[in-house]
This record gives C-alpha cells, structure tokens and sequence, in this order.
C-alpha cells in the first residue's frame, strides 16, 4: 500500500494510474511508434545503396555508339539509363541543366576516354557513376580519365552542406509552428489567431533564411552561389514547413506535431537525397523525396550552388504547394472550429434560457 500527499492509502496499481494517465500513456505509445518509424525509415533507405538507371550521356562515333549504348544499358542490375549525345558540348549542357548525372566522352583515337561527373549534385552519386563506367570500360580493354565539371567546393567535400542547410531550416519551420501552437492551444480557435499565427511563422521565415544563408555563405564558405537564391529559398522552406505543421495542428491538435514529425523528419529526410542522392536509394524513398519539402529544399540548394540555378521550376512549385496547401488548411480548419465553437455557445446559452444546464 501507498500514501497519498493528503493522507489517504491507496494501492500501488493505483498510484500508476495517477501518474501515468491514460492520455500520457497513448503519446508515449505514438512516440514509440514514431521512433520505429524513424529506425526503419532511416535504415531502409541507407542500409544499401546502389545506382539504379543513373542518367549517363553517351557520346561517342556514331558507328559505336548505339552498341555502347546497348552494352551500358544491359549491365547487370541495371545501374545506368544511357543517352546517346551528339557531342562532349551537349553532355556538358545536360549536365548542367541536371538532366544527367554524368557523361562517357569516347575517344576514338585512343584507348582511354573521359567520365564527366558532377560531384557538387551528391559525392557518392558520382563515385558510383565512375566505378561503374570504369568496371565496364575494363572489360572493353579501355581506361576512363574522371573530370569533375561542376565540383563541390573545398568547404564542402562531400557536397552535405546543401542538405544539412535544408534539415535545419526544416527543423526550424516545424519548432517554431509547434511553439506557436502550445502558446495558446494546439489549435487555433478562429481566423484571426490563424492569420496571426502565420504571419509571425513568415516573419520568422525570412529571419530564418537569412540566418542560414550567412551561416552557410560568409561565415563557413561551405556552399557557392546566389545568397539572395538562397536566402528566399530558406523562406520558402521554413514556411512551407511551419505551415504544414501548423495545418496538422489545426487538424489534430498536439498530435499533428506528431504527423508534421512523421512527413518531414521520418519520410522526407531520408529520401531527401542528401547523403545518397535518388539513383541510389530505393525506389519507394526515390519516389516520394522529391515531393516533399526536405527532397525539393536540397534539390533546389544544390542547383542554386553548383548548377547556376538551373532545374529549379519543380521543385519550387512543390515547396510552394506545401506551403500554399498549409495556409489553407490552416484557414479553413480554424473557420470550422470558429463556427463549431458558436454552435456550441448557443446551444449552452439556450440551455440557460430554459433553465437548463449544460451537460
């Protein structure tokens, strides 16, 4: 037996119901949930990558041409989609427009030909394309010569930096929607806390976009490029983010964290394509990271740093539906709370008029 503070003995059973109510026992059940998530997400994505159809230019003599093409499309596993080009001119223009990963120059009065890579749209995803092209070029009795064309800067070796920028502005949309939510209740009770509440979330936003932009640009020297490209991407993410969580919050209230957590950190992350770019992974994470925010967020950095911001269209239209589809849900969930509410004290006051109370 147990003693309350007031005195009274009560059994142990019952001490554990008192300090684990069943509401608290049910988040810690979704926790649990959310860290499996998480584990298998995370492990399923990196556990094993291999490239699978790599875009590859082929630009060779057109009497070799289409039998290198075959050859290099019928590798085992199938780790390169090859692309017959007219010329190194026309690799180097779909690299640069991200339509291929990499490019074989065949050198038809030698025995050694070039791989142009991109090393700056994901390191591993190169040093896979050059270990494959080298292996097939072995076993044509020909050398290949690797010439980086877009290289990732000194100050970001692995070319991480874009996707690291990203998770943390992703992170920082989500806390701060979260933090205006537990201020005054998970969900917003009408549209002018809702208004409010999203307009601190873009004045955060474009606070949080220059903080990252500095940080990543003048400060570290780890990521090229535009800084007013990357300052107005970092808004749009961290917008897009805290407005999606804000619109799970309005829909469940404390628990929509739990769902903003699930889509960004547990799905989107991984299959974002930082740390092993798409042709990598597997063909679920393939295919959902580029319609998430963390997928289009790196996408998008990666083009603005090594790319001259080309291949932007896409992934900035998703970002903006996110963050376009949170406001809005946002909106319309708190006006149907607002007329819920009102439906709910008229029905208390004409209980009162009759001289009723209200169950």
């Amino acid at each position: 037996m147990a003693t309350t503070d007031d005195g009274a003995r009560t059994t142990f059973l019952g001490e554990v119901k008192s300090a684990v109510t069943p509401h608290a026992f049910l988040l810690v059940l979704g926790v649990l949930g959310l860290m499996t998530a998480f584990i298998t997400s995370y492990t399923g994505a990196f556990h094993q990558p291999r490239p699978a159809d790599v875009p590859l230019g082929v630009a060779a003599p057109a009497p070799v041409r289409g039998q290198l093409v075959t050859e290099l499309d019928r590798l085992p596993g199938s780790p390169l989609d090859p692309r017959p080009l007219d010329s190194e001119r026309a690799a180097r223009q779909q690299i640069a427009d991200r339509e291929i990963d990499g490019a074989l120059i065949v050198d038809p009065r030698g025995s050694t030909d070039r791989l142009l890579v991109a090393s700056g749209g994901g390191a591993s995803l190169s040093q896979a394309v050059e270990l494959v092209v080298r292996t097939a070029e072995k076993a044509r009795n020909r050398t290949v010569h690797t010439v980086d064309v877009a290289p990732a800067t000194p100050g970001d070796s692995r070319s991480l930096s874009a996707f690291y920028l990203v998770v943390g502005w992703c992170v920082g949309g989500y806390l701060c929607a979260a933090i205006l939510a537990i201020s005054a209740g998970a969900r917003p009770s009408n549209t002018h806390r809702a208004v409010i509440r999203l307009a601190a979330l873009a004045v955060y936003a474009i606070a949080a976009g220059l903080a990252g932009a500095i940080v990543v640009g003048p400060v570290l020297g780890a990521l090229p490029g535009s800084f007013p490209g990357l300052w107005g991407l970092g808004a749009l993410i961290v917008f897009a983010v805290g407005a999606t969580t804000l619109a799970c919050q309005a829909l469940l209230g404390l628990i929509g964290i739990g769902l903003a957590i699930l889509l960004i950190v547990i799905l989107g992350n991984p299959s974002a394509g930082g740390a092993y770019p798409y042709p990598l992974l597997p063909p679920f994470w393939r295919e959902i990271g580029p319609a998430l925010p963390p997928g289009a967020g790196t996408w998008s950095a990666r083009s603005l740093a090594y790319f001259h911001g080309n291949a932007l269209t896409c992934s900035l239209l998703v970002l903006s539906a996110w963050a376009a589809g949170g406001t809005a849900l946002t909106m319309i969930l708190s006006a149907f709370r607002k007329q819920e509410n009102g439906k709910r004290e008229n029905g208390t006051s004409g209980k009162r008029e009759n001289g009723t109370l209200p169950e």
